[in-house]
């Protein structure tokens, strides 16, 4: 099974993207971010005609999560249940049999003397503390993908000695990712690259960025240890960051042995 996750920066802007990826990558399920559209706006309709259902929760202008299908989840829930802000347009969760993907587009924090960068802090752990009370690191089988806005490592951005006070690679920031992935996760990307110079963002402003190397790895496909066993494949896709009107991000996409999910 393959299965991808992509911030698209905006759902409805990025249609004639989508509809010229999706047949060739061919994705069992598609994790997307930021689709920045009301429920009562989401593309459904266009999206079947390519072959794919959806599961979304989203508001105008900002945030919205969804999961692309094409066979449908046996259950979706969105956000936290924690008590706390619910952000069910940053968080979503669905299960495909004994397979669970957690798909999260993560605050990106604006700055670190905003109180938006201790709040991306804190749902890094709200986050953990989810993965805690909801699943078995040594059991079950959990893929969390999506937009995480964090450089793990240095070799995750193109220049780290520029940006040690960015939301996205402050030390502190990278410390609480790192704790979240400590609860049980593999990043698959990793284990068939780990050679440097893998982005999967490059900001607009930056004229021909993918050319020129200057990006961010901030989209992540992480699985627990029975999970990650079974994958063959991960990879950046550069194609749709590189057509016309695209996302600033690219998608990342993973393949795994998932016989009996695949064949639902």
């Amino acid at each position: 099974m393959r299965i991808a996750t992509f911030n698209v920066n905006s759902v409805r802007s990025r249609l004639p993207t989508l509809a010229a990826w999706l047949p060739s990558a061919a994705p069992g399920i598609v994790c997307v971010q930021e689709t920045k559209v009301q429920d009562a706006d989401f593309p459904a309709a266009e999206l079947r005609t390519l072959g794919y259902g959806s599961s979304f929760r989203g508001e105008k202008t900002y945030n919205g999560v969804a999961v692309l299908w094409r066979r449908a989840p046996d259950e979706v829930t969105y956000g936290f249940d924690d008590g706390g802000p619910f952000d069910e347009t940053r968080l979503a969760i669905a299960r495909f049999g004994e397979l669970w993907v957690v798909n999260s587009y993560v605050p990106q924090g604006r700055e670190i003397s905003h109180p938006m960068f201790q709040y991306k802090l804190e749902w890094f752990r709200r986050l953990r503390r989810l993965f805690e009370r909801r699943f078995d690191a040594a059991r079950d089988l959990v893929l969390w993908c999506g937009d995480l806005n964090v450089a793990a490592e240095p070799q995750d951005v193109h220049a780290p000695q520029l940006y040690e006070d960015h939301v996205c690679f402050h030390v502190d920031a990278r410390r609480v990712f790192a704790e979240c992935r400590a609860w049980g996760f593999v990043d698959v990307f990793r284990r068939f690259h780990p050679e440097p110079g893998q982005y999967s963002f490059f900001d607009y402003r930056t004229p021909n960025a993918v050319q020129r190397g200057i990006g961010w790895r901030l989209d992540y496909v992480l699985a627990t240890p029975r999970l990650a066993e079974r994958a063959s494949d991960a990879r950046i896709d550069l194609t749709p960051r590189l057509g016309a009107r695209p996302s600033d991000h690219a998608p990342v996409v993973a393949e795994f042995d998932l016989p009996g999910i695949d064949r639902r």
